[in-house]
């Protein structure tokens, strides 16, 4: 079964290192495992959230562009994986592997739906 892992960091200074050592060798070693485990799908870091711009359509099927998310939130999503694993169970011990679990961070877990 295909799982999105949801990568959420805290909505700080993203180039800082974080206070438990979480390194980029530290998301290398990650993608290498879940790639030699051959569960990996798909997956991609966000760009700054910065660059990022929303859409909204109104009622009456006005468009309205803003710059930024402007989500009322203190996390950010920062990216994702999917994984192609057996239950549930094993999709939550590969997000609890992930650095972005770790320092403040959250990894949300969903079933991709198939139709």
């Amino acid at each position: 079964m295909k799982y999105m892992l949801l990568i959420h960091t805290a909505a700080t200074q993203s180039d800082a290192p974080t206070s438990d050592g979480c390194e980029v060798e530290d998301w290398m070693a990650y993608d290498k495992a879940v790639q030699e485990a051959g569960i990996f799908v798909a997956g991609h870091s966000l760009a700054d959230l910065t660059t990022a711009t929303t859409v909204r359509v109104g009622p009456g099927g006005e468009r309205t562009v803003t710059d930024g998310p402007f989500a009322e939130t203190r996390e950010i999503l920062g990216g994702y994986y999917v994984i192609d694993v057996p239950d549930l169970d094993v999709a939550l011990d590969w997000a609890a592997r992930c650095p972005g679990a770790h320092a403040g961070g959250s990894i949300v877990v969903r079933p991709v739906a198939e139709f």
